[in-house]
């Protein structure tokens, strides 16, 4: 199953708009009014890797597979949203169910768009979706803490006590979960509420093209947020543009590449996430896992046996292969290294596992 990542913000403020440059489609219907957006849109989209494509050459793989990320475009939430507020409730499940979140800001003012709030106010703006999200979380701690004091003789339950009072706390004073530091287990027993301020966030800020230089070059950073400036318009107007159209007006604009190879680099950062890949003549796969995770976890990947069986796997970096230029070679300096069950997966490996069921 591969990552989910949701689009979040108010109304009317470009989200569809993002959605359809981010997959490269027509597929969210846009337009200049609330709540446009009432069914989630969702689409598969390839992770952009270089590196695929230079293992599969010097590998003379006949094909190439990359991992796959699942963007989410939602309807937009107003204040009152945690109450059912505009749909909220239902908008809401949609965000929990999210490994994270894109939050969009509007930071252009346009009469033929109307704003909900009147106009643009991006600390403002952000406030609102933010309060909202702290409020569903709020509600949702509090309900299961009373079942729990319904039920103290329960053992296990004081641990997860404890945890919601100090859930109850960080939220009452209007912060969010992800904000604080938490132990393995802490995680653990948080993982089944999917707690929406626990996500990683990354913001977005949606301007018009005219004003994109101007931003680039003054970066708001207020309250500690750092924002991807983009034109959602202009993006999605390069989607029927051939790539190295795309590639020489981001140029013009002083941009290094598309939108869609920030954003994935941004949430894969957020998430602790790195990629290892396998190659061979038949193809070349890419595959994505949380940074420290063993061989073993990583052959889970690929299939449950070879967890099962596991034996042993070969392994060298890709930095390696693109210095030696091929297998033999890296076989020949020794740098072809049999790793066992303890081995931590490195971001760029190339990995061959041996297993027996």
């Amino acid at each position: 199953m591969s990552l989910k990542c949701g689009i979040v913000g108010l109304p009317n403020v470009g989200k569809s708009t993002l959605f359809n440059a981010l997959t490269n489609s027509f597929q969210a219907e846009t337009g200049n009014y609330p709540f446009c957006t009432i069914q989630s849109n969702k689409a598969q989209v390839f992770v952009p890797d270089e590196r695929l494509k230079n293992i599969a050459h010097l590998m003379s793989s006949k094909k190439l597979i990359p991992t796959s990320f699942e963007f989410v475009d939602i309807a937009g939430l107003v204040k009152g949203a945690s109450q059912g507020e505009g749909l909220g409730n239902q908008f809401l499940s949609h965000i929990r169910s999210m490994d994270s979140l894109i939050h969009l800001v509007r930071a252009f003012k346009d009469h033929k768009i109307t704003h909900v709030y009147g106009e643009p106010d991006i600390l403002r703006d952000i406030e609102i979706i933010n309060t909202e999200l702290l409020l569903s979380d709020l509600e949702i701690a509090e309900k299961k803490l009373q079942k729990i004091k319904k039920n103290r003789s329960k053992e296990s339950s004081k641990g997860e006590l404890l945890l919601l009072e100090k859930v109850l706390d960080i939220l009452s004073e209007n912060k969010s979960l992800r904000t604080i530091s938490w132990s393995k287990q802490e995680l653990a027993l948080l993982k089944p509420y999917n707690f929406i301020s626990l996500k990683p966030v990354l913001h977005i800020c949606n301007l018009k093209e005219e004003d994109l230089n101007n931003f680039l070059s003054s970066r708001i950073e207020k309250n500690s947020k750092k924002f991807i400036p983009i034109s959602c318009a202009l993006e999605a107007d390069m989607i029927d543009w051939q790539e190295s159209e795309k590639t020489d007006f981001l140029k013009s604009l002083g941009l290094k590449e598309p939108v869609l190879n920030t954003v994935i680099k941004k949430v894969y950062a957020q998430l602790n996430l790195i990629s290892f890949f396998t190659a061979g003549e038949k193809e070349t796969k890419a595959w994505t896992v949380k940074k420290n995770t063993t061989a073993p976890e990583a052959a889970r990947k690929i299939h449950s046996d070879f967890e099962k069986g596991f034996i042993r796997a070969e392994v060298y970096n890709y930095e390696e292969l693109i210095k030696y230029k091929s297998e033999k070679t890296l076989k020949e300096k020794g740098l072809l290294k049999t790793v066992g069950k303890d081995y931590l997966v490195k971001d760029g490996d190339i990995m061959y596992f041996l297993f027996n069921v």
